[in-house]
């Protein structure tokens, strides 16, 4: 069984590698190659922009009769995103860049447009220089001349921030030190503030639900015994406020006012009490007749803590009246 991997290969005794044909290939022939648009660019077709980044499929050649200190120079051909038109590009060794071709425009090159310029500029200097030492002499003068004026202008900028600024870093250090200690004294303070208020506005809302406790749950009041008045109280109350009299006691009067007016009324006077203690039914009523004699009622006490009303309720009409009955 032979090896999965082989490393070594069978050569026959009579291999002659001078007798194997070589393929002949075009110096021009194309690879294709997938990249990147290595810079920002607008197609000149469509408008469309490819930015830096895009990837492409691109076909790779070799430039024809262009070297660079025997670097050769690839070219690169894509195509729009949009229209699909081909856009050439190809490497710049020389600047380690990459140059446009036909196709679309290279944007944001301001910054190698000037690199150029001054390329350019010191060029054309350098060829004067070479043909003119008159030339020469005049651009170290020149030379010369800007470099002290800037060194004039720059020491006239230190000068003047020396003047105005005298920085004292201690001093900058300790005032910084300073605010953060008030700094973090004040929000102490203001942390002891705020926690005393929370305890406070705590213990004010507990003894208001302790308050409103108590008032939902009266306390069980304690039984008063009932006091029995003495006899001698009425003498001990303050004289009451004048009452107004009315209009049967203005056109009678009062029992108590006028002691003269008692004898006209008497008490009735039953003998239920006393029959019914012995088993006897109390006797008929009799009537009188008008002429008959009767001993002359006593009048009964007046108390002066009852009302006019009241007494009149607790006696019976007067002989005259008994006698029309």
């Amino acid at each position: 069984m032979s090896e999965r991997k082989v490393l070594n290969k069978y050569y026959p005794p009579d291999f002659d590698p001078s007798k194997i044909p070589k393929l002949k290939l075009p110096k021009d022939r194309q690879y294709v190659v997938r990249l990147m648009a290595p810079f920002n660019m607008r197609c000149k077709t469509c408008g469309e922009y490819i930015y830096k980044g895009k990837k492409f499929n691109a076909r790779k050649e070799t430039v024809q009769n262009e070297a660079y200190l025997g670097l050769p120079i690839f070219r690169f051909y894509i195509k729009c995103t949009r229209c699909l038109a081909e856009i050439t590009f190809k490497t710049d060794p020389e600047n380690t860049d990459y140059t446009m071709e036909h196709g679309a425009t290279r944007n944001f090159q301001a910054e190698k447009l000037l690199e150029e310029e001054e390329k350019r500029m010191q060029k054309e200097r350098e060829d004067e220089e070479l043909n003119n030492p008159m030339k020469v002499l005049e651009n170290r003068t020149k030379d010369s001349k800007l470099e002290m004026e800037v060194l004039e202008n720059l020491q006239e900028l230190k000068d003047l921030n020396q003047r105005q600024a005298h920085v004292d870093f201690e001093a900058m250090l300790r005032q910084h030190r300073l605010s953060e200690e008030q700094r973090q004294k004040q929000e102490q303070e203001e942390e002891e503030r705020e926690t005393a208020a929370l305890v406070e506005e705590a213990r004010k809302r507990r003894l208001l639900e302790d308050s409103d406790s108590e008032e939902d749950v009266p306390a069980p009041a304690a039984p008063r015994l009932a006091l029995r008045p003495k006899p001698t109280a009425i003498l001990d109350e303050a004289p009451k406020a004048k009452r107004k009299a009315e209009s049967w006691e203005r056109s009678v009067g009062t029992l108590g006012s006028r002691p003269q007016l008692s004898g006209l009324v008497v008490v009735k006077r039953t003998d239920l009490g006393c029959s019914t203690q012995q088993g006897l039914a109390p006797p008929p009523p009799t009537t009188q007749g008008p002429m008959q004699s009767r001993k002359p009622a006593e009048p009964a006490p007046w108390t002066p803590g009852a009302s006019s009303l009241s007494q009149l309720g607790a006696y019976s009409d007067s002989e005259d009246s008994s006698g029309s009955n």
